[in-house]
């Protein structure tokens, strides 16, 4: 199966997609990870959860201006809706993105 490129990622029809750029060696993205794969499950087949690292992929991160890590950006058909820098405890990530996730 060809790898999908980010647009193609991103550009999901009907459902927002949740990127969340981070690297390895990020002490903050590795508290987000647990809170982003329990909302994922949240909201399995309503809103996909994607991670980029920006050690792997600086262009994608330099084209999404992200100058700290962990950011995650909100994506509805491939436009940006929401964003947010710094890790997100998960009542706040859910009444943030909440809004966007289709029921």
């Amino acid at each position: 199966m060809p790898r999908k490129s980010f647009a193609e990622l991103i550009d999901s029809p009907g459902m927002p997609v949740l990127v969340d750029f981070y690297a390895d060696w990020c002490g903050p993205c590795k508290t987000m990870a647990p809170i982003l794969q329990q909302f994922a499950a949240q909201h399995q087949g309503k809103l996909r959860v994607i991670k980029i690292d920006v050690d792997k992929n600086p262009a994608v991160a330099q084209q999404y201006r992200v100058q700290s890590i962990p950011t995650l950006i909100l994506f509805r058909q491939g436009q940006p809706v929401w964003r947010q820098a710094g890790a997100v405890p998960a009542a706040e990530l859910a009444r943030a993105v909440g809004p966007f996730v289709t029921s």
